[in-house]
């Protein structure tokens, strides 16, 4: 049954054969250390075979997960995989940063689990909660030796010591009924000198795990690693160094090659085709008649134009970006011979397998994301794997063209002579955090069996050095010292409210510290923003964010400045919304900048800046939504609040709120479509919907349906109102409001949808003290059901004034959030001072206090001395005296004792002024039950007559006015 899975190996190597008794009749953890090349991939498909000899059929409720460090070595391993164990019923499946949500309900289902380092470590953040972790029999490590690296080493520690935790706490469970089946570790490595090091930490408490190390000698095809440096000066560029190269290819692939075959890696697609034409002009290549005439017949074949002329020189490129049918005729061509130079992406080092007898990695620097960024240890390893043919070659060649400056850390890691250490220490306070969140860290005891568990003990123990300890110290010093290092970080969590710590140093994890751990944010970027006022602008939010942890590898360089500072400031051209004060100095103020202009639509014309706020952007998404969900559970932060919310919606859309080039977020439009359409004045979404479809395919100099498909876009986005009502019932320190959100085009979106599923809007309102008054988040999919969400929300009266700002800001658009500014009325109006009331220096006996429970005096409404007033007249009629309401127009107020007065208070001269002004309120109340809003509205409805709402709120000026003279 198992024959399928191994028919590419009709014989096992070296290595192979030295693992298969330990891999295929043992349960024992493993670990293998072998040169690039020596099929260290079969070990775990022996791991696999082991696993499905045991355990019975079905096999229902095992998981073997698969970890590699990068994705494109996760996709390969997913392609062999299905095609080799599907036909024995094992389902694959991906689980990388690509993956999206609706594929987990797949891996539910899965058997094979195929994913990285951080993506397991969010699955696993969850475990207590998630069966798939606990079902994990196998656990297969690829490229382990990646753990010393300082960036991503610490991860792969912390997901390792994680699932052995996991393990021992699920054992620790159910101790008595041993049903919890044992979880296997194989890991695989390039040649390391510690590899024992990594086989201790796997090892379990029952047997220690194998370690095989196989020498460079056993490699099937003995391999020479050259590294070659050359001179860079500080101003040049990446990209400028990356040309130079161009022209030094030809005399290394003759120096190497000896006339076979040799496969060229570089940094970019466009590089690739820039080396491939420079070669062709620079050197040439004796080929046969028949190669030539099979080159011919290929060239012929192709569809691009370019590569036709360079085939028939002996030089081909080959990348994603081609045709798949000319990377198919590129790869059969270079497969039997034909073909001299092949120039690729290092995509190609784990994507397919073309081996070659000389392998050159022009520039140890390569373009992802937007960005470049040194090779990994991985992906060298992968690239120079490629140089040697077992068919063909007994010996092969690898060269690698660096900076002189880097040269010696390339020639270490080829001849492997450092020694794998831990980075966990480094970044011990995130992680101890994220354990905590977990439960997996409980107590102080637990911690300190954790970090026991982690490669950081390990090593610690054998070279305390590194990690900052004395050399002279013996195991329990070390213990005491990891031990302090661990204290010391708990209690930096503890200080920030990250976590809580009893009296018994019993850990929970708070909400702010759930927030640090979900969106993956470093300890030190959460303490800055712990000095947050609450009242922060955007411009300020913007600086704050530029100052984050998670933006240190952007560098200053000093031939940016000039394109900066134009940014920054210049007269004669558009410049970012917040100019920074003086020249741009510093990293801070560069990000800023970038941050900026990309918001603003400014084209950035530097190539090293436009991949600094690519980067700038991945991170500053993450931190963004990480900062709007720590302030909402800050209740005196609103404008702050509401700042985060709007500042993340515009770092995932890369435009700023009220930006005019809300076209960007339409599929097919871009920003030369979108300067298209601004400068057509199709502004808004509304617009663009009221445009004619024809119309738009000439501004955009497109043909239909174009225009029908933007049209269709547009159409089919949320259409959101917001209506605001205020209740009948309300006191003189509350109110409550009726608030509505309707879906206009609900029933137009139930087919077809522009916006994801995951499309939300929150609903945020916030009073003039910037207390935040209510805060939600709602799912399109609510709306979607009704077409409208409706919610009572309950108003305490500031202190400042009766307004309140009523917020809807859209999770992904620019241009559907709604903004409305609404005041609400309370039963008395607004207070003054006492200092207003004593500069007045009035008479006690000539006031009434309006002040709830408060003796303070205040003048009561008074008319002119000059003659008698209208209403006094009307008073007289009905035996009564004047109310107490300071209303400007007691004609047209709502109410009915400012148009009849109230009962003379003669009976009660012998009683308080308080217990006069509570006689009034009885008396209004028993004049009529009708509520005084309800009572307004008949009234304006009887009169037939606008009322200006704003001459019932009350004024000092109101009051002076009202005074006696």
């Amino acid at each position: 049954q198992f024959r399928s899975i191994f028919k590419e190996f009709p014989y096992f190597n070296y290595a192979q054969s030295k693992a298969l008794d330990d891999l295929l009749y043992t349960d024992r953890n493993f670990v293998i250390c072998a040169p690039t090349g020596s099929g260290k991939t079969v070990m775990f498909e022996l791991a696999i075979t082991r696993l499905l000899m045991e355990a019975p059929l079905p096999w229902l409720n095992i998981k073997v997960v698969y970890m590699a460090p990068i994705k494109a070595l996760c996709s390969q391993r997913f392609d062999d995989w299905k095609e080799k164990f599907g036909p024995v019923g094992l389902s694959c499946k991906e689980l990388t940063g690509d993956t999206v949500m609706d594929d987990l309900f797949e891996i539910h289902h899965a058997h094979i689990i195929i994913t990285t380092p951080e993506k397991w470590d969010s699955m696993t953040r969850r475990w207590r909660d998630n069966s798939i972790v606990q079902l994990v029999r196998l656990f297969l490590i690829d490229e382990v030796h990646v753990i010393k690296d300082e960036s991503r080493g610490a991860t792969l520690e912390v997901v390792v010591s994680r699932m052995k935790t996991v393990q021992s706490s699920l054992s620790r469970l159910s101790e008595s009924h041993d049903t919890v089946p044992p979880l296997r570790f194989v890991a695989v490595s390039a040649t390391i000198p510690n590899a024992e090091d990594i086989a201790e930490w796997l090892s379990d408490s029952k047997m220690p795990a194998v370690c095989l190390k196989i020498d460079e000698d056993q490699r099937p095809v003995k391999l020479r690693k050259i590294v070659l440096g050359f001179p860079c000066s500080d101003n040049q560029t990446e990209y400028k160094f990356d040309l130079t190269l161009n022209y030094k290819i030809a005399s290394i692939i003759q120096t190497y090659s000896e006339q076979k075959p040799a496969l060229v890696f570089c940094a970019t697609r466009k590089g690739v085709q820039q080396a491939a034409s420079v070669l062709a002009k620079d050197a040439k290549f004796l080929l046969s008649i028949e190669q030539k005439q099979r080159l011919q017949k290929s060239a012929n074949s192709l569809k691009d134009s370019k590569l036709r002329d360079l085939l028939m020189y002996g030089v081909a490129y080959h990348h994603a970006g081609m045709e798949i049918s000319d990377r198919k005729i590129i790869e059969g061509a270079f497969t039997v011979g034909d073909l001299p130079v092949l120039f690729t992406t290092s995509t190609l080092a784990v994507g397919v397998n073309l081996p070659a007898h000389l392998v050159v990695i022009k520039s140890t620097m390569h373009y992802v994301g937007g960005v470049f960024q040194e090779y990994s240890e991985t992906d060298v390893l992968q690239m120079i794997g490629r140089a040697g043919r077992p068919q063909f070659d007994t010996t092969a060649t690898a060269v690698i063209m660096t900076r002189w400056s880097t040269r010696e850390k390339y020639i270490q890691m080829l001849n492997s002579a450092d020694i794998i250490e831990s980075s966990l220490h480094r970044h011990l306070v995130e992680h101890l955090n994220a354990e905590i969140v977990l439960h997996t860290v409980t107590d102080v005891t637990v911690a300190l069996e954790w970090i026991r568990s982690t490669f950081l003990y390990i090593r610690a123990l054998k070279n305390p050095a590194h990690y900052g300890f004395s050399s002279a110290l013996h195991k329990i010093g070390i213990e005491a010292k990891l031990q302090e290092l661990c204290l010391k970080n708990l209690n930096d969590l503890s200080s920030f409210d990250l976590i809580r710590m009893d009296e018994t140093n019993n850990f929970k994890p708070t909400e702010t510290g759930r927030l640090m751990a979900w969106y993956y944010i470093a300890f030190d970027t959460v303490k800055q923003f712990f000095t947050i006022k609450g009242t922060e602008t955007l411009n300020e939010l913007i600086t704050m964010i530029s100052n984050c942890t998670e933006f240190l590898d952007v560098k200053l360089r000093t031939n940016e400045k000039k394109i900066l500072n134009t940014l920054n400031k210049d007269k004669d051209k558009i410049t970012i919304r917040f100019p920074m004060e003086g020249k741009i100095k510093t990293r801070e103020m560069k990000i800023n900048c970038l941050i900026q202009a990309q918001l603003g639509c400014i084209p950035i014309q530097d190539f090293t800046l436009t991949q600094d706020t690519g980067r700038i952007f991945r991170n500053g998404v993450r931190v963004t939504r990480w900062l709007s969900d720590f302030l909402a559970s800050c209740k005196n932060h609103f404008s702050a609040l509401l700042n985060s919310l709007i500042l993340a919606k515009c770092f995932r859309c890369k435009l700023w709120e009220n930006s005019l080039h809300v076209s960007k977020q339409l599929e097919k439009i871009g920003v030369s479509l979108s300067n298209a359409m601004v400068n057509a004045g199709l502004t808004s979404f509304k617009k663009i919907e009221d445009t004619n479809a024809r119309e738009l395919e000439l501004i955009l100099n497109r043909h239909p349906p174009f225009g029908n498909q933007i049209k269709e876009s547009v159409l089919h986005l949320p259409k959101y109102e917001l209506a605001i009502e205020q209740l009948p019932k309300y006191s003189d320190t509350l109110a409550e409001i009726l608030v509505t959100i309707k879906l206009t085009n609900y029933e137009q979106l139930q087919t077809k949808r522009t916006a994801t599923d995951f499309h939300y809007v929150t609903l945020v309102i916030g009073d003039a003290d910037n207390q935040v008054i209510f805060n939600q988040k709602i799912m399109d999919s609510v709306l979607l059901k009704t077409g409208n969400w409706t919610k009572k929300i309950e108003v305490k009266r500031a202190l400042k004034s009766e307004d309140i700002s009523i917020n809807l800001i859209s999770s992904d658009y620019v241009g559907l959030d709604i903004q409305q500014a609404y005041t609400a009325f309370y039963l008395t109006p607004k207070t003054v001072g006492s200092k207003a009331v004593t500069n007045q220096k009035l008479k006690a006996e000539s006031s009434l206090d309006m002040h709830y429970g408060s003796p303070q005096s205040l003048p009561a409404a008074k008319v002119d001395t000059g003659g008698r007033s209208k209403q006094e007249i009307t008073y007289k009629k009905y035996g009564n005296r004047e109310c107490n309401h300071r209303c400007k127009n007691k004609d047209v107020c709502g109410h009915d004792c400012c148009k009849t007065g109230v009962p003379p208070s003669s009976e009660m001269n012998g009683d308080s002024k308080f217990s006069l002004y509570l006689a009034d309120l009885r008396s209004r109340n028993s004049i009529s039950s009708v509520p005084p809003v309800k009572r307004l509205k008949m009234q304006m409805l009887n009169q037939a007559q606008n009322v200006d709402l704003k001459q019932f709120v009350f004024t000092p000026e109101s009051l002076l006015l009202a005074l006696p003279r």
